[in-house]
């Protein structure tokens, strides 16, 4: 708890040095909203399905998330109210730009790549990272999540500091993030007046990188590049960072696969990152396709509910590990 105590009081210290105050004050969560910056490409948009159960297109519904609550309701029960209605949280929000509007919102259900307002049918690591991340820290969480399929570090989010042609995507991921911390009085009128504070970032991608030599070999550096680079864009040189693995279908995978998630976790041992950057292993969360809503997507976990929901439990885990270290 200590680490937590410590940021929740520079973040304060902060909001009064930047509004000019030369007086010292006692720490008030009314003050701040502490932001997760969430990146990554298809899994981090979020593939799991919620409640879709057609025989034929979703496997009768096994493995979306009513099904996996039903089974195991204890864990769920966070979910879903007395009444069966989703939770939605008013101390976690979530804003994310998707194909067809920025979503945005308290913390539920939807906050994906096929969501919208009106139609809510899937889920992504940000669900649990989200819960994990509100029942530890004393101050309202904004999580900005940035994804879009079928992106490589290597060139789509190549970060500045890789050298070569920096990544449209991870332009793009810089100039969303500077949209939404502007716009948090506008965007959540309960948050209005708090002072937005970067606090974390979370990176969950990989797979792209599988299919290109020189992708596979510089994906260590670049990934090292990318925390740097983050870290750098918002004045945050301790940024406490966590890796997602690539760990679609489990601990056997192919020799490329198997690389990438290498190059993860050394880039989180890599001294010139401080020490503050943690690898969360995620294999242990791969489910059958027999069990799971979308039989053909392997590349997306196959849908499967209860793989995004303890990726995101695991990784907000981390984040909140580190911030207590």
């Amino acid at each position: 708890m200590y680490r937590l105590l410590m940021i929740f009081l520079m973040a304060t210290a902060a909001f009064f040095v930047g509004t000019g105050c030369c007086t010292a004050s006692p720490p008030k969560s009314s003050d701040i909203v502490q932001v997760y910056l969430l990146a990554g490409q298809s899994n981090m948009e979020g593939q799991g399905v919620v409640d879709m159960d057609h025989p034929e297109y979703y496997n009768g519904g096994k493995g979306n998330l009513n099904t996996v609550i039903a089974a195991n309701p204890d864990r769920y029960k966070h979910l879903k109210d007395s009444k069966g209605h989703w939770v939605i949280r008013d101390d976690v929000f979530v804003r994310f730009r998707n194909k067809q509007e920025v979503m945005k919102g308290g913390l539920t259900i939807g906050f994906t790549g096929y969501g919208s307002d009106k139609s809510r049918h899937h889920i992504g690591p940000e669900l649990q990272i989200g819960h994990q991340l509100g029942d530890a820290i004393g101050a309202p969480v904004l999580l900005i999540k940035t994804a879009w399929g079928g992106k490589s570090l290597y060139k789509d989010f190549r970060p500045p500091s890789a050298g070569g042609e920096v990544g449209e995507y991870y332009t793009k991921m810089i100039a969303e993030v500077r949209e939404a911390l502007a716009a948090v009085s506008a965007d959540f009128p309960d948050l209005k007046g708090r002072k937005p504070i970067v606090s974390g970032f979370i990176w969950f991608q990989g797979w792209n990188d599988m299919f290109n030599q020189s992708a596979l070999r510089e994906y260590e550096d670049n990934l090292v590049h990318l925390i740097k680079d983050v870290r750098k864009e918002f004045n945050k040189p301790e940024l406490p960072a966590i890796i997602g693995e690539l760990g679609n279908g489990g601990p056997k995978a192919g020799e490329n696969m198997l690389s990438i998630r290498e190059a993860q976790k050394a880039a989180a041992r890599r001294k010139e990152l401080g020490g503050n950057v943690k690898f969360i292993s995620t294999t242990a969360f791969a489910r059958p396709k027999e069990q799971s809503p979308n039989i053909g997507h392997g590349h997306h976990w196959f849908g499967n509910a209860e793989s995004y929901f303890l990726i995101g439990d695991a990784l907000g885990r981390g984040m909140v590990e580190l911030l207590e270290e």
